[in-house]
């Protein structure tokens, strides 16, 4: 499976601008299996989401759809989305048939009052493509480690879309590694660069391997792009050889 990360500087609360950014580093990736794009890539991360949150079928997914439809590709990032007199910092992974999985954030950042305004999500979502299985996770989610524990070889890539400011950088660097280490998975990161009214962000989109090296990396502070190819039997034949995930704990997730 090729996988393109797209790194955008995303402009704040202009969904156009930002649909056209995403198009144009997709264009340098026209072989890409699956896009993914930053938290929020259509807007920023924006804590007053009555101003910008969208319907289920808003124009942001409606965008995803058919950007997966006409390049047969599969596309993935989050959207704040209004649900029932709700807000939710909603992720989701498109099909290239239009088809769509959701997952709903679900650690919100405290520390930055994200539960004032949204709602928690309660499960996790596992969508299968291309042969992989692969769990969806939005930004905070990547400091907690039992949320995306591989229980069982459950799963074999992570996804997390972020808007991690230049603050905690190293911090994300590093959880990055160990989540693909101690999952013995495939980890993609994708993080925005640039600024909004809240903070700085510089980036540092990755592709991470099972043994927990970088297969590429967006270059930091710059709206930018990045491809690799992930290969299913040579993670299978690592799980296999060194089967770590075998002596993992037992436990159960309380929704």
């Amino acid at each position: 499976m090729k996988v393109a990360i797209l790194q955008t500087d995303i402009c704040w609360r202009v969904p156009a601008d930002n649909y056209r950014k995403a198009e144009r580093l997709m264009e340098l990736h026209p072989e890409a299996d699956l896009y993914v794009l930053p938290e929020m890539f259509s807007t920023g991360f924006c804590m007053q989401p009555s101003e910008t949150a969208e319907e289920e079928l808003g124009d942001t997914l409606l965008w995803m759809k058919s950007v997966a439809t006409s390049r047969q590709c599969a596309i993935a990032g989050s959207v704040a989305v209004r649900e029932n007199g709700c807000f939710y910092n909603r992720f989701y992974f498109v099909h290239p048939d239009g088809s769509f999985a959701k997952y709903d954030k679900r650690h919100l950042f405290t520390y930055g009052k994200e539960y004032e305004s949204y709602t928690g999500g309660r499960r996790r979502v596992i969508v299968e493509f291309k042969g992989f299985r692969i769990l969806l996770q939005v930004c905070y989610d990547l400091r907690f480690p039992v949320w995306s524990r591989c229980r069982g070889r459950e799963y074999d890539v992570i996804l997390y879309v972020a808007s991690w400011p230049v603050s905690r950088r190293e911090v994300w660097d590093v959880l990055l590694k160990a989540r693909a280490l101690e999952n013995q998975c495939y980890v993609i990161g994708v993080n925005r660069t640039g600024d909004d009214p809240a903070c700085k962000y510089n980036g540092g989109s990755v592709v991470v391997s099972p043994y927990g090296k970088v297969m590429v990396a967006c270059e930091d502070g710059k709206e930018c792009s990045g491809q690799a190819e992930l290969v299913k039997a040579e993670l299978e034949k690592f799980r296999s050889h060194f089967p770590a995930l075998d002596d993992a704990d037992e436990f159960f997730l309380v929704p």
